[in-house]
């Protein structure tokens, strides 16, 4: 399979499949597998639908596969930078409050994942994990501005050794109905390591203090552990 998704494209994104989207692949594989015999066996061999519907097929399991590409990539390992923990388009950067943990305001950087984009969201910082929390909610559509609050979400917040707290929010939208997070409180993590993956496109936000230097505006494109949403006020070597 690994010669075959490095054939798909020169992209070497494609180079691996995330863990999340193995019984998928499989199941997918399985059902192309026995829609191509049924339709060899039903249609005529030089029948034009044939091809058409291989071709289909073929595209179908090219999706699945492109959907949960697993990129390897390195971050910069710099602590005085916050990168962004998703791939995407910065869809807002503003003041707001937040009440759920920090209860006063803070800064807000929105990042929305297209079914295109890598799904896989990574931490942006080295920090220690002190709260975590499960909502079930709606499935608006990602880019709605009420998303944050009212949608199927879960929420993050970490503490880096010099007492900078933020907050990662995972949110689902109108496809995307499974949020998977590895976050454990307690647990220590490491800047651009694997914080949880959103199938089928959604939304991340993060909101960090009013202070922070924001990097990005609306509009820009993002790679999660490797993109710079913001440089923080003081190194947090």
């Amino acid at each position: 399979m690994c010669g075959a998704l490095k054939n798909l494209t020169k992209n070497t994104e494609l180079m691996k499949i995330h863990k999340e989207g193995y019984k998928i692949v499989l199941v997918t594989a399985m059902i192309c597998l026995l829609a191509g015999i049924a339709a060899y066996l039903a249609i005529p061999a030089s029948g034009r639908w044939l091809y058409m519907i291989i071709v289909l097929l073929l595209i179908l399991f090219g999706g699945v596969l492109y959907f949960f590409r697993h990129p390897k990539r390195v971050p910069p390992a710099d602590q005085g930078l916050f990168l962004s923990p998703a791939d995407g388009t910065v869809v807002a950067v503003d003041k707001t409050r937040e009440e759920e943990f920090f209860n006063k305001p803070m800064l807000q950087v929105s990042v929305f994942m297209s079914p295109l984009n890598v799904h896989l969201n990574r931490y942006p910082l080295d920090a220690r994990v002190i709260y975590r929390a499960y909502h079930p909610g709606r499935f608006l559509v990602a880019w709605h501005p009420k998303s944050s609050l009212h949608n199927e979400r879960m929420t993050t917040v970490y503490e880096t050794r010099s007492g900078l707290q933020f907050m990662v929010r995972q949110i689902a939208g109108v496809v995307a109905r499974r949020i998977v997070c590895y976050s454990k409180e307690g647990e220590k993590v490491t800047q651009g390591g694997e914080l949880g993956f959103i199938k089928f496109g959604s939304r991340v936000d993060v909101f960090l203090p009013q202070d922070t230097m924001v990097t990005v505006k609306p509009g820009d494109k993002v790679r999660g552990g490797l993109t710079t949403l913001a440089e923080l006020t003081s190194s947090e070597d």
